[in-house]
């Protein structure tokens, strides 16, 4: 692992897809601080990578092995990550894993645990987090006294929802690919813990190809969040609306506006200036590993978001039953 903050942080790359492009442009562009050294993608090794010399190879395991390569960043279906995920470990590398961290709750477990046993830095990239709206949200949610209650809704337009994983292909529905969003910023805007959900879905859980999702969450500290996720054929939608003891605030981080209204009815509207997530992500990750600090998301915050969709999965299975979260334990 390289600690020498001058130098730049070796990044090997897997899944240059339509998202993981987007990490390649900022690494090769965008980030002094880190390089793109190397690259790993399903349609074989060989060659290059947009006229650069970095390597590309067809095994991820052989791209780890890479000495250039310092930190693993993995941009794949979450049916993937769980393998990458302990190879780069065992191989000591610090690994950022795009959101969902995995398929499920066990798996992304084992990952936290593979991680802390062998001290390697795991970080999820929860984008939301970063997200200029949101964090402008968070720093103007204590001035509406006590939160009792959110509204949270996230829509996107309507795509293929079928990938490709190690055994085939794998419906990820729009609770692990929008909601899992909606869930960590819950914990993330309020500090609290998911106690309990109650879902209901479209199709049936048992699909686990869900398009419509409904779902109440209530936190550790009494707030009920209500979660409306699907994805549609019109415009994407990505708002949230919280209540306090002293007033409102709306955000919709889809528009980049932010609304306070009080108790008195007086209102003041912020627009916020568009950022780039992504790049904000990669550099908090690389800025972790070379100063040798705990990442700003952790695999553990990831991996909370996946046990609560997995917590969702179980309530709409159950026609909407509410379901306690216990996740394991953290240590």
């Amino acid at each position: 692992m390289n600690n020498e903050a001058s130098i730049p942080l070796g990044i090997g790359l897997v899944g240059v897809g339509r998202h993981g492009s987007r990490y390649a442009q900022h690494l090769l562009h965008d980030l002094p601080e880190a390089a793109l050294t190397a690259i790993s993608r399903k349609s074989g090794g060989g060659g290059s990578y947009l006229g650069t010399t970095v390597p590309v190879y067809d095994d991820y395991r052989k791209m780890i092995a890479d000495p250039n390569v310092h930190a693993v960043v993995i941009v794949t279906p979450p049916s993937l990550c769980r393998p990458i995920c302990l190879a780069a470990v065992k191989a000591g590398k610090a690994v950022l894993v795009e959101k969902p961290l995995a398929l499920n709750g066990h798996e992304a477990r084992a990952m936290v645990a593979a991680a802390a046993q062998s001290q390697v830095p795991l970080m999820t990239a929860q984008t939301m987090r970063f997200d200029p709206t949101i964090l402008l949200l968070r720093e103007q949610l204590g001035t509406i006294g006590r939160l009792r209650s959110a509204v949270l809704t996230s829509h996107i337009e309507t795509k293929s929802n079928v990938i490709n994983g190690e055994q085939g292909p794998v419906a990820l529905g729009a609770l692990l690919e929008l909601g899992v969003h909606l869930l960590d910023l819950i914990r993330f805007l309020t500090g609290d813990e998911i106690r309990e959900v109650q879902c209901t879905m479209t199709p049936s859980a048992e699909a686990r190809a869900e398009t419509s999702v409904q779902a109440c969450v209530r936190t550790s500290g009494d707030i009920l969040c209500t979660l409306d996720i699907a994805r549609v054929e019109a415009l994407r939608r990505g708002t949230a609306q919280w209540k306090g003891t002293q007033g409102t605030i709306t955000a919709d981080w889809v528009a980049r506006r932010l609304t306070r209204t009080t108790e008195e009815g007086a209102s003041h509207t912020w627009t916020v200036e568009a950022r780039p997530t992504i790049l904000a992500v990669l550099h908090a990750f690389v800025q972790s590993v070379q100063r040798g600090t705990v990442p700003p998301v952790t695999g553990l915050d990831g991996c909370l978001a996946v046990e609560a969709a997995d917590a969702c999965y179980r309530s709409a299975a159950r026609n909407g039953v509410a379901i306690s979260c216990q996740p394991a334990s953290r240590d």
